[in-house]
């Protein structure tokens, strides 16, 4: 399992009012938007470390050095860089768990399923209410799964699946989680937003 060990990678923008959860900013302002993003992004972090694996954060929409100042020096950061969704996934090293923040229930225990998962098969793959996925496992790079995506619509992991099994890579799934997007989420969390 250990040679197999993937580090989660946590995608995550700068919480700036008005750049962060905008779709949520009709109901929370830019502000509130900005300080839910925040809690997300902390929750997360916490989450990751309970889960014992290790963690590097993608960064994008502010410089390290303030992502250093909000997180703490023991949180390992990279760029995200340049490119559409895909192309910035595209460069995690495997093995790996890609993850978003934005996943309130997310558990260690999720977590520890995909790193499991990856012990026998190569990809894991946390579903998304919304039809995308919360959580990507590899054990090594599958860039076709990147490229060539529409990102942000309800397709994204019936297309991820179907270029799987287009090539005959094993996958397994994990439980099926929602996510904080839009103002009617807000009321299934409502400790989020107060």
């Amino acid at each position: 399992m250990d040679a197999l060990r993937p580090t989660v990678a946590l995608f995550a923008k700068y919480p700036r009012a008005g750049e962060v959860k905008t779709r949520l900013i009709p109901a929370l302002g830019e502000e509130g938007a900005a300080q839910l993003h925040r809690r997300l992004v902390e929750r997360t972090i916490a989450t990751v470390r309970e889960s014992g694996l290790d963690l590097v954060l993608y960064a994008s929409g502010a410089a390290l050095g303030d992502f250093t100042a909000w997180l703490g020096e023991d949180v390992r950061l990279a760029e995200q860089g340049e490119g559409d969704l895909g192309a910035r996934l595209a460069r995690v090293p495997a093995p790996a768990i890609l993850l978003g923040a934005d996943i309130p229930d997310l558990a260690a225990d999720h977590l520890r399923a995909a790193a499991a998962a990856l012990a026998e098969v190569p990809v894991a793959i946390g579903p998304a209410e919304d039809g995308g996925y919360y959580l990507l496992a590899f054990c090594e790079p599958v860039p076709f799964l990147f490229g060539g995506m529409a990102w942000g619509i309800s397709t994204v992991r019936a297309e991820t699946e179907r270029r799987l099994a287009e090539r005959g890579v094993e996958w397994r799934s994990l439980p099926m989680l929602a996510d904080c997007d839009r103002p009617e989420d807000l009321a299934r969390w409502p400790d989020l937003s107060a």
